[in-house]
């Protein structure tokens, strides 16, 4: 029971203490009061008095297909509806893109100047806490479909319906005469492509011409040399052949005149002599033997020597001389080459050269209008806020009321404290 007793002792104290604490607080209400109202009427005069502050958005969706099908049929630039949308959102986050809209439209940014500051300055300081590019979370898989869109806080005297909607035509213009730019130099580059495959192919052809022409000329050249020399050697032996037969027809002669042979005559009737009663007989002997050359006569055999010395060329003894001066006639001219020489129009005959010319001609004749093309869907446009974001009237009384009334009790709490240690020794 003794143990007891202190401890209840203990807990009246807190109780008898706690409500000390709350007497002395109610008799400093008035202070509490008086602070709590200064903050109320602090926040009130900043919640009635600051800048008031508006908010506007805008949202963009892809394109449908239909809008990107005249750029995508030229087979030479490619954009889908969500890579357009993209460039787009790009354009509106670029700082230099921002910069130019501003540059072009100070008008609307004419309440933000500051004296002490330069465009450029002034730009950069709105632009950092004004602007918030809205993209769906990736997180997320809820959303029905891709967007993007950009959102402004801006003050009451700037127009931020009209720079929103400025800032996203400008945004979907300077895409377009990108895409246009794009375009153009793809087109230039292809067809610098084409002009050099088709001069790499006239270059290819004359080479190639060239080489067939030398192929040629060799071959002729080689096949007149070859007929040449087998011309040569036939007339060399023609002419040994002939020398062989003067000196076989000198022996002959020689041999029938120590016969006494002058008339073509046949060994049986050499070896019977002549007779008289044969001048009207005709002799016949069948012989598979040579007769020697001798029998010939010494008459017949002295006209054929001397007409082969009178002989000056052997030439058409032979009928193969006569072919191959033919076919070095023919070789003096080469038909082929004359063609290939004179041929007026020579990209005729270049491999793929129509289907590049037909490109070429396709690629300058493209005409597609950029300056309409829809690059992405005005899902939402900026349209003037009924009230402004900031600041929040209610939310700021409200807790200029909760500061207030807490700082109030914490000045009561400190005076209070103050009192008490001044009283404690008196009390001692």
């Amino acid at each position: 029971m003794n143990a007891i007793s202190p401890a209840r002792q203990q807990a009246s104290s807190d109780e008898i203490d706690l409500a000390a604490l709350v007497r002395a607080l109610w008799q400093q209400k008035l202070l509490i009061a008086l602070v709590t109202t200064a903050v109320t009427l602090a926040a009130a005069a900043y919640a009635f008095l600051a800048t008031a502050e508006y908010q506007v958005q805008s949202i963009l969706r892809p394109a449908v297909i239909k809008d990107l099908d005249a750029l995508n049929r030229t087979g030479v630039y490619e954009l889908t509806p969500d890579q357009a949308m993209q460039r787009v959102g790009a354009s509106l986050e670029s700082y230099d893109s921002r910069l130019e809209f501003f540059r072009s439209n100070q008008e609307l940014f004419e309440a933000l100047r500051q004296p002490s500051r330069s465009l450029e300055q002034t730009f950069e300081g709105f632009n950092a806490k004004a602007f918030k590019i809205l993209q769906p979370d990736p997180k997320k898989i809820d959303s029905l479909s891709v967007y993007v869109g950009i959102q402004l806080t801006y003050p009451e005297d700037v127009n931020g319906v009209a720079l929103v909607n400025g800032l996203v035509e400008h945004a979907i213009q300077l895409e377009r005469e990108r895409i246009a730019s794009d375009l153009a130099v793809v087109i230039q580059n292809r067809l610098n492509q084409l002009e050099l495959q088709i001069s790499a192919a006239r270059a290819s052809y004359e080479a190639t011409k060239e080489s067939q022409i030398a192929k040629l000329l060799e071959a002729d050249s080689l096949k007149r040399a070859e007929l040449q020399d087998e011309l040569k050697a036939l007339r060399q032996q023609l002419k040994t052949r002939r020398d062989n037969r003067i000196a076989q027809l000198d022996e002959a002669i020689r041999i029938a005149k120590s016969l006494g042979i002058t008339k073509p005559t046949t060994p049986s009737a050499l070896g019977e002599g002549e007779r008289s009663g044969q001048g009207s007989m005709i002799r016949t002997e069948v012989n598979n033997q040579q007769i020697p050359l001798y029998f010939m006569g010494a008459e017949a055999l002295e006209a054929e020597r001397n007409a082969l010395l009178q002989r000056r060329s052997d030439d058409f003894t032979e009928p193969r001389i006569a072919q191959i001066a033919k076919e070095l006639q023919l070789l003096a001219n080469n038909r082929q080459v004359e063609v290939l020489n004179k041929r007026d129009n020579e990209d005729l005959f270049l491999k793929n050269l129509a289907v590049w010319r037909e490109e070429a001609a396709r690629l300058r004749n493209l005409n597609v209008d950029v300056s309409g093309l829809k690059l992405a869907s005005l899902d939402q446009p900026a349209t003037q806020p009924i009230k402004p974001v900031k600041p929040k009237k209610l939310l700021i009384l409200a807790l200029g009321m909760v500061l207030g009334g807490m700082l109030g009790l914490f000045l009561a709490l400190l005076r209070n404290m103050l009192r008490s240690n001044t009283a404690g020794p008196k009390l001692a």
